[in-house]
């Protein structure tokens, strides 16, 4: 299987690239993950700039995002919501036709120094692919909280994290393979 990850920090620093990065290493046997492009490569969405071309950045992630299995969001929580950066590149790709989010397999995580692991930010952004039609695992759901604590130098240091991840991104394979043999079927 081929997921791809976008990750919705922009920061060098960022808890949660840091968290995409780990991934690779306890994703299950067969499936591949690649990291999108920063979502700092898109411009603020315009109408007016789509009306002239979708710019390069929105066609070139819409593509990937379109070839690939599923799709995996981690992303930070920024105001009780989603960061901007995010819902910008969101929206973005809303815009594609055909609309590549629709019917893919999405899965959400997030990673904060808070004690709420970036849950709101996940809630919003679920209500966001609701109207995209995006196929989004439910449970189990991974909110790494007080993250700085279980990730240094961009590294995830805490087992316990990377066990917990590694038990959704099992779930998240079966998830996708069920929708697939739905989508065979239907």
């Amino acid at each position: 299987m081929n997921w791809v990850v976008l990750v919705g920090s922009v920061r060098k620093g960022s808890l949660n690239a840091a968290l995409a990065r780990a991934l690779a290493g306890i994703a299950p046997e067969g499936t591949t993950l690649t990291i999108l492009p920063s979502v700092a490569e898109f411009p603020i969405y315009d109408g007016d700039i789509e009306a002239e071309g979708f710019p390069a950045p929105v066609t070139a992630m819409g593509a990937k995002v379109a070839a690939a299995d599923a799709l995996v969001i981690v992303t930070p929580e920024y105001n009780y919501s989603v960061p901007g950066g995010l819902k910008n590149a969101i929206d973005w790709l809303s815009r594609l036709k055909p609309q590549p989010l629709a019917g893919k397999p999405t899965l959400i995580m997030s990673a904060s120094p808070s004690t709420m692991g970036g849950g709101r930010a996940q809630y919003h952004l679920r209500q966001v692919l609701v109207a995209l039609n995006a196929h989004v695992m439910n449970v189990p759901e991974v909110m790494v909280a007080q993250a700085h604590t279980k990730i240094a130098d961009g590294i995830v240091t805490d087992q316990g994290t990377l066990d917990f991840v590694k038990k959704q991104l099992a779930a998240f394979a079966t998830f996708v393979k069920k929708a697939q043999a739905g989508d065979a079927a239907g």
